[in-house]
């Protein structure tokens, strides 16, 4: 297969500085997806994986236009941290249109595994907080909650791996797009 026979990949991390999104064990959401889209960037440019991103690395740039380029690609991922009142809530989980399920269950897969947590499965998209966001209605994306922030046992296992856990979707990723 040719690079040009490729799927387009879109990577986008959820919150910003305008929106920081929720916060556990004194840390932003916007802070920890910035990373990790970042990280998991540099693992698939290692791979010669192409992608496009939603702003320079350690930049976001509006929902707005991520949702833009989102739609403009085959594959687009969005990541975010799930919250809870209650901080024994766990897991990873993924929403999107019915598209993107069976991709959106092998992400969990692979974070569940990697960082030792709960899998809550691929849901539509009208499950979760992040219900009907324009990033998968109108952008055909698939949102990944990488864990409850509101949970330190899941920060924890999350700092530890992040590198792990960008190598093994950035493994995951090569092998959809090369398909």
């Amino acid at each position: 297969m040719t690079k040009s026979a490729m799927k387009s990949i879109f990577i986008s991390a959820g919150h910003s500085h305008t929106d920081p999104g929720a916060s556990g064990s004194g840390v932003r959401e916007a802070d920890i997806v910035l990373e990790f889209r970042d990280l998991l960037a540099k693992a698939l440019e290692a791979r010669g994986v192409p992608f496009t991103r939603d702003g320079r690395e350690g930049e976001n740039l509006p929902l707005s236009q991520a949702v833009k380029m989102a739609a403009e690609a085959d594959i687009a991922i969005e990541f975010h941290c799930n919250a809870f009142s209650n901080p024994s809530a766990s897991g990873v989980e993924t929403l999107s249109g019915p598209e993107h399920l069976e991709l959106g269950a092998r992400i969990c897969e692979v974070v569940s595994k990697t960082l030792g947590i709960r899998n809550r499965g691929a849901k539509d998209e009208a499950s979760g907080q992040h219900s009907r966001l324009a990033f998968i209605s109108h952008g055909r994306g698939i949102i990944v909650e990488l864990f409850f922030i509101s949970n330190p046992d899941d920060m924890v296992k999350y700092q530890r791996r992040k590198m792990t856990l960008a190598e093994e979707l950035a493994d995951l990723l090569e092998e959809v797009v090369r398909a």
